[in-house]
């Protein structure tokens, strides 16, 4: 579906095909079908993210050029199809509902790898590191994380310490 706005720049939903953090681009397939809409990193950063998981949802606004068509301002992006709970045996013990009504912390990336999987953040006022996982990233709709990147976290007590349940950009939050 594509909608427009006053100015006639279409807004098209779709989902992220694919998304490279180190080449800092990726491409979105429409729901309307048509040819693939090339995203950049700094489209992103934009919005406050620098990452986003392959098969999330998003509302984008385009253009079209002579290259193709592009994508000019994220609207939305919406965690990947059934990225409701994290299969972490880690969260098994937590209700959903009670994950979802804890507040969000501010926290800065402290250092993210994602080959190993799994990184730190630090939440502002705590001098504990909270552990943060690759499938929890890709749950919340985020492919990887850079160091002092601004995020904001759900963060529980875990058998081995502070660890993330959700991850969003702090811009995101600070929309709401």
């Amino acid at each position: 579906m594509t909608d427009q706005r006053e100015d006639a720049t279409p807004v098209v939903h779709g989902v992220v095909k694919w998304f490279d953090p180190a080449k800092g681009f990726g491409f979105i397939l429409s729901d309307a079908g048509g040819p693939d809409i090339l995203i950049h990193a700094n489209v992103l950063r934009n919005y406050g993210q620098s990452s986003v998981a392959d098969g999330s949802e998003v509302e984008v606004r385009v253009q079209h050029t002579d290259r193709g068509v592009q994508a000019t301002e994220v609207i939305i992006i919406r965690a990947p199809e059934g990225a409701a709970k994290a299969p972490l045996e880690d969260f098994q013990h937590f209700d959903e509902a009670a994950l979802k009504d804890m507040p969000w912390l501010p926290a800065r990336v402290k250092w993210f790898d994602k080959a190993k999987g799994f990184g730190f953040a630090n939440a502002f006022g705590s001098a504990e590191d909270v552990f943060v996982h690759v499938e929890v990233l890709r749950l919340s709709g985020l492919a990887d994380l850079q160091p002092g990147e601004a995020v904001a976290m759900r963060v529980v007590d875990g058998r081995r310490g502070k660890m993330a349940a959700e991850v969003v950009a702090w811009d995101v939050i600070s929309r709401t």
